[in-house]
């Protein structure tokens, strides 16, 4: 390989050391360069942090740091570009050499400035190109939010009644399904019926009538209203009126306010609930995504650079080919060398592409169950679910382990619940009980927010003619709930079990534990038993306990005539 690298052609690079010995005006011009370039860096440095700490860096994010991206390398190349053309004009050159050599000097000291630009350049726009992807992907997502305050009929922190001064209802021309023709009339006739009517939705969970637009062009008009949001959440930030009681200030670190991007991705992470100033402790966004991986938008600057260099070395006179061939081989021995690291890169790239698991997910791998936290190009880090440990796993090892997921594709997870009941209670009707159990847990579980845990196929809020909480979206299958099935006949008791489907799979341990006390009540309340252990002779007197059951077989056969016994039929 020695040999091979002793016959790479260097080409011009064979006067470059001797460039600077011939003049003492072109040592002194390197000197200027130098200083200036550190002069630059300094200064922009300071630049940086101003604009960082401006209110347009928090209200205008992307051209914030387009400016600060593009400000260094335009000096930068308006220096090096001053020296090369004040060298030119001005005869640095050494004038008693020979002439042709004379032009030699000067051509290869305006390739060396030359390439300097080119450089800068190459960075630059490997920089400024992801700032510019950022920016449209944030735009696509802005639609996405836009679409959202259609389907919510606005925005709880929306001024007033702000979505109806932008669209409004106009009703079907036929009567909806559900409703008579005189009922859908006499809504119509008046405010409050025609608000019914436009948060009406039928019985398969659709909406009904149309939106017309009341300004020339919707969206506009929305997104000026959330940065008018945000312009109020910067102002109590800075002045003081905020839940830290403070002034907030912009530019430091830990950051303290939100800039108007992570503004707009806290809303979408919380259901589009108003953000309030100052409840967040400072570098709260930072830290909450802290170790997430970087978008693969961030390899097109090592792309654009590795490019550019490469053209400069060619155009420099380097032999590509064989310096290919050096590296090639180079790469060999290095790949030998760090086996393990490219077996994970490459499996990294492997579970990426795939998308087997993404971080959040949860999982189980090796009978370690948690959540994936991080995947990176060396070892992947799953969280347990009780968040006791952190478990780290070299991710060339998951493409072969057998990997649980509990997130992917498959959305709908039972939340199962088993019971046994006395012996003396009848069957039918402990799995009507159930099975009003399993239905008021559908309605009766919900979340912090007020969204209903259970996925349903018809969410109850539209009943009420409310806006469906998100429960039924995504829904593709009948889920036919609850179910309720008779297990078996045991030792001493009849058992069985009902479940619902939630969410995701942690939310089945809520449901669990709440249809748990559900159950208690509804036994207590029908004087259904949950009978002790038996393993003793039974001296009991079981007329007596049977008379005192038959006391509410009233309030039990109600029950099994309204709910039934869930989706399996008997027929007496």
């Amino acid at each position: 390989m020695t040999e091979h690298t002793n016959e790479i052609p260097v080409g011009e690079f064979e006067s470059v050391s001797e460039l600077l010995i011939t003049s003492e005006s072109l040592q002194l011009a390197f000197i200027v360069l130098i200083v200036g370039i550190i002069a630059i860096a300094s200064i922009y440095k300071k630049f940086s942090h101003w604009v960082e700490s401006q209110k347009f860096s928090y209200t205008r994010p992307h051209i914030a740091q387009f400016a600060k991206t593009a400000l260094l390398p335009v000096f930068a190349i308006a220096l090096v570009t001053s020296i090369n053309v004040y060298a030119q004009a001005f005869e640095l050159f050494d004038n008693d050499i020979d002439e042709q050599i004379n032009a030699n000097v000067k051509e290869t000291f305006a390739k060396i400035l030359n390439t300097i630009n080119f450089v800068v350049i190459g960075y630059t726009v490997g920089k400024l190109i992801p700032i510019m992807l950022d920016k449209r992907s944030k735009s696509l997502l802005q639609h996405d939010d836009f679409q959202e305050w259609k389907e919510k009929r606005g925005f709880a922190d929306d001024e007033g009644d702000f979505f109806h001064q932008v669209m409004e209802w106009v009703p079907p021309k036929k009567t909806p399904e559900g409703l008579t023709d005189s009922e859908f009339k006499e809504m119509l006739s008046t405010k409050e019926g025609r608000t019914k009517l436009e948060h009406y939705r039928t019985s398969k969970g659709t909406p009904i009538g149309t939106f017309r637009s009341l300004v020339k062009d919707p969206f506009k008009t929305w997104q000026k209203s959330e940065r008018k949001k945000y312009e109020k959440y910067y102002y109590d930030c800075i002045s003081g009126n905020n839940e830290a009681g403070r002034p907030l200030r912009p530019g430091v670190e830990p950051q303290e306010i939100f800039p108007l991007d992570t503004w707009r991705e806290e809303k979408r992470e919380n259901d589009y609930e108003p953000i309030v100033a100052g409840d967040k402790p400072p570098g709260f966004a930072e830290k909450k995504r802290q170790g997430l991986p970087k978008s693969l938008n961030q390899i097109i600057p090592t792309i654009v650079v590795a490019t550019t260099i490469a053209a400069i070395v060619s155009w420099w006179g380097v032999d590509l080919f064989v310096l290919g061939t050096v590296v090639a081989g180079l790469g060999v021995g290095i790949g030998f060398a760090l086996k393990e690291t490219m077996e994970n890169f490459f499996a990294y790239l492997m579970i990426r592409k795939d998308k087997i698991f993404i971080e959040g997910d949860r999982v189980e791998i090796d009978n370690y169950n948690g959540y994936i936290h991080k995947i990176t190009s060396r070892v992947t880090y799953v969280r347990h679910a009780l968040n006791e440990s952190m478990a780290i796993f070299p991710t060339r090892q998951l493409v072969a382990a057998k990997v649980i997921n509990f997130s992917k594709e498959i959305k709908y997870v039972p939340a199962l619940v088993y019971v046994g009941v006395s012996y003396l209670n009848n069957a039918k009707q402990v799995a009507a009980i159930l099975t009003k159990i399993g239905k008021r847990a559908m309605r009766e579980i919900k979340d912090e927010k007020g969204n209903h845990i259970v996925v349903q196929n018809r969410c109850p809020y539209l009943d009420q003619n409310k806006p469906s909480c998100g429960c039924d979206k995504g829904v593709v299958i009948d889920l036919n709930q609850p179910k309720v099935r008779f297990v078996k006949f045991n030792d001493s008791s009849l058992d069985f079990k009902v479940w619902v489907y939630v969410r995701d799979y942690t939310m089945q341990f809520r449901v669990e534990s709440a249809m748990n006390m559900m159950i208690q009540e509804e036994f207590a309340k029908h004087d259904i038993r949950i009978p002790w252990p038996i393993r003793t002779i039974y001296e009991g007197n079981e007329k007596r306990e049977a008379e005192e059951i038959s006391q509410k077989e009233s309030e039990r056969q109600e029950t099994l005539r309204e709910y039934g016994i869930g989706d399996v039929r008997l027929d007496e």
